[in-house]
């Protein structure tokens, strides 16, 4: 995408965008478009650099499918998107798809924790389902200890295993999507 035009950008971007609402349980879910003040430089700077984000994400997912035998990874493609405030999720597996998508919002999370929070829902796509319990507990103390990340303790709750691995969440997400934040 380097050398594109704005405008040539700002469709890549809006395409990027439908496309992945073809992902998420609902289409809301995926709503740069309503956001009249921000969507232009939001969709242009997508258009630009959404391949590299998600390169980024590609490797986070590889160091997870390492911490397993080739026999028992499931398919599992990764893509970053920025989800909609109201559903107030940081990123989601949706295990419906085939192959399995895992949708991290990197402007949520600096890109330091995205292995934490790829982690997290890698968990849930390698269970194929969803949930914090004791199964899911176990395939994530495998992963961060696998992936040097903070383990969790053996019987946690599924309360904290919610947001497990911890780490701080950004407080206006919609800055890296607008090209604010200059670190990938």
């Amino acid at each position: 995408m380097i050398g594109c035009h704005s405008s040539d950008a700002y469709t890549s971007g809006v395409e990027y965008l439908r496309v992945m609402q073809n992902f998420v349980p609902d289409p809301a879910m995926v709503d740069v478009m309503e956001n009249l003040r921000d969507r232009i430089t939001i969709c242009t700077w997508m258009g630009e650099n959404i391949h590299m984000v998600n390169e980024a994400l590609r490797c986070c997912l590889e160091a997870c499918h390492e911490c397993f035998y080739p026999e028992v990874r499931r398919a599992i493609r990764i893509f970053a998107v920025p989800l909609a405030q109201p559903f107030g999720l940081d990123g989601l597996c949706n295990i419906s798809t085939t192959p399995i998508t895992i949708l991290i919002d990197t402007g949520r999370v600096t890109p330091k924790n995205w292995l934490s929070i790829v982690a997290h829902e890698y968990a849930h796509a390698h269970l194929g389902c969803p949930g914090h319990r004791q199964d899911f507990a176990a395939v994530l103390f495998h992963l961060c200890l696998g992936l040097g990340l903070e383990i969790p303790e053996e019987q946690m709750d599924a309360t904290i295993l919610r947001r497990w691995p911890p780490y701080p969440s950004i407080l206006d997400p919609l800055a890296f999507w607008r090209g604010e934040t200059g670190n990938l």
